[in-house]
């Protein structure tokens, strides 16, 4: 029977005849090594039958309280007697606690008691209580309704008097008026007078009402200022103090490298776009699991992570699924981290190699549709220039204008529209903002679906951790909508036609594989699926009323799955 135990190194069993990678895993995009999955399926086994903790993972429905998935993480490693064996770690904490019975601990413990941290937050906690006290005084809430009241009365009160000194006015200009034709030019002096002196009079009325008004707020903006001072004191104190624990946190993360060089999150962050390391940086499962391996002496030879619970509401997450490392936290510590092992070459910034001719299917004087095949660039990246658009602009030297109308994600093929003049693209780029233009996909699905046809309004944003990937959001998603149809079932998969109302990045990716989507991934998905040979998704026929000729065109390119 499985043993988990409480050393944080476990042994690693059945690894008769599985060979050591040469190297270690790169851990933003890979396919686990089989003593990562073995490893893992250990922990899993543990995990699946342990009484050591309780927590709500959203896998057992009559359990209570807050259904919270996590990710775990396993390193092999091997001992200096070349003993072969993993560590297990969890992102963030599990079961409220930072220390569980066979998980490798946190970098800095920020739940001990004794330490400055906690002393801090209890601290922080009682300038909040404070604060919150002052906030819903009697005295207090009075002084502000006083002052709100007091204003309103004021604007009120010269709101009627000014009305009154507007219709004086014009009854003294009917005076006036009238005694011209009326009056004896003395008359009619005396009388000028006496209506110049009425309206001096309202103009002595709004000036002591103004002074008079300021006065009694004055008096109680400063009754009311002397409670907000004090608050704000309190506010004051507890901004800095939190920001002295912030930076004293910062520092107390301390991680090593192979080559036995420190950092601590400041001096890892400094020289990224973003210097102030994000909530939770070093928290993860991965450089808890590396700070282990070299405080212990230990030497990683790969490791892999997985999800275990129910998804989130807004990201893609299944059960048991291995998942990369987050890029905002993780990306610049493990790169620190990393140095001084050997480690896998980074695919993403592998030059993309395609030496075939681009399929045009459609080609005339005025615009063309090519076949962009998977796992090719619609745009040139970062550090990868080779991609459709640079194919489209020496293949058509003498084009104006932007000449791609849209893009695909890297790994999906099909149809792309590519205007030869600056007329042709402002005309095609109106039809895609009025929606006129209509896209239809193929894609292959992980599994069997219950309806034959439906539509799915999700909202995605970018995941600010995990760029490039989605996540749904509907407080600040942008509106995504597709419809789908399904085509035919084969061998547990569903094979569909995609309608995609909106064209939101990964749109089609994410609805097919959320939870609140249709929970079935495109086969083949790396992102929010299971990898394959290739994401079996293919953008098949596009329709647009031609600029030029004003005809309605259809074209369609084969499905290469």
């Amino acid at each position: 029977m499985f043993n988990f135990g409480y050393s944080f190194f476990h042994p690693l069993e059945n690894t008769f005849g599985i060979p050591l990678p040469e190297t270690f895993t790169f851990p933003f995009y890979y396919e686990p090594h089989p003593l990562s999955v073995l490893a893992a399926k250990q922990l899993q086994t543990y995990l699946e039958t342990q009484t050591d903790f309780i927590h709500n993972f959203g896998l057992n429905p009559d359990q209570t309280g807050l259904v919270i998935g996590k990710m775990f993480g396993v390193m092999v490693v091997k001992t200096a007697k070349e003993q072969l064996g993993y560590l297990a770690a969890f992102s963030g904490k599990l079961a409220d606690s930072n220390d569980v019975k066979g998980f490798v601990p946190t970098v800095y413990n920020t739940l001990n008691e004794a330490g400055f941290y906690k002393k801090g937050e209890t601290k922080l906690n009682s300038i909040n209580t404070e604060i919150e006290r002052l906030e819903n005084a009697p005295d207090y809430l009075k002084a502000k309704a006083d002052v709100e009241n007091s204003n309103i009365a004021f604007v009120e009160a010269l709101s009627i008097l000014k009305a009154e000194v507007k219709a004086a006015k014009q009854h003294r200009n009917q005076q006036r008026e009238s005694a011209k034709l009326n009056m004896s030019a003395e008359a009619y002096s005396e009388f000028i007078e006496t209506l110049n002196k009425q309206s001096i009079g309202y103009q002595l009325r709004l000036k002591h009402l103004k002074q008079e008004g300021e006065t009694q707020i004055n008096k109680l903006e400063t009754v009311l200022s002397g409670f907000n001072e004090t608050i704000q004191t309190l506010k004051t104190q507890r901004a800095t103090l939190s920001a002295s624990l912030q930076q004293r946190i910062h520092q107390q993360y301390q991680f090593l490298n192979a080559e036995g060089d420190t950092k601590d999150l400041l001096d890892i962050f400094k020289d990224t776009t973003s210097p102030i390391p994000p909530a939770g940086s070093g928290e993860c499962a991965a450089p808890k699991l590396f700070q282990y391996a070299y405080e212990n002496h230990l030497k990683p030879v790969c490791m892999a992570e997985f999800w275990w619970g129910a998804s989130p509401k807004s990201e893609v997450r299944k059960h048991q699924q291995f998942y990369p490392s987050c890029r905002s936290k993780c990306e610049p510590i493990l790169g620190h981290m990393m140095q001084g092992l050997l480690v896998d070459a980074n695919p993403i910034e592998s030059q993309i190699v395609f030496n075939q001719e681009l399929e045009i299917v459609y080609e005339d004087a005025h615009l063309l549709l090519v076949n962009k095949p998977h796992e090719f660039l619609s745009v040139p990246g970062k550090s990868i220039n080779e991609s459709v658009l640079s194919r489209m602009k020496a293949y058509l030297p003498n084009a104006t204008g932007p000449l791609l109308l849209h893009r695909l994600d890297m790994s999906t093929s099909g149809l792309l529209l590519v205007a030869k003049s600056n007329r042709v693209y402002k005309n095609l780029q109106k039809q895609f903002i009025e929606r006129s233009v209509k896209k239809r996909y193929v894609a292959l699905l992980d599994g069997i679906l219950p309806n034959t046809k439906g539509i799915i309004n999700l909202p995605l944003r970018v995941d600010l951790d995990n760029r490039p990937q989605q996540l749904v959001c509907d407080t600040h998603g942008k509106p995504a909508t597709t419809t789908y149809e399904v085509i035919s079932t084969e061998n547990g998969q569903t094979r569909v036609y995609f309608y995609p109302i909106t064209g939101r990045t990964h749109q089609l990716r994410v609805h097919a594989a959320h939870s609140e989507g249709l929970k079935t991934p495109i086969v083949g998905d790396d992102l929010y699926g299971t990898k394959a040979n290739r994401l079996h998704l293919h953008a098949e026929r596009i329709t647009f009323t031609h600029p030029i000729t004003k005809e309605l065109l259809t074209v369609g390119c084969e499905v290469p799955f």
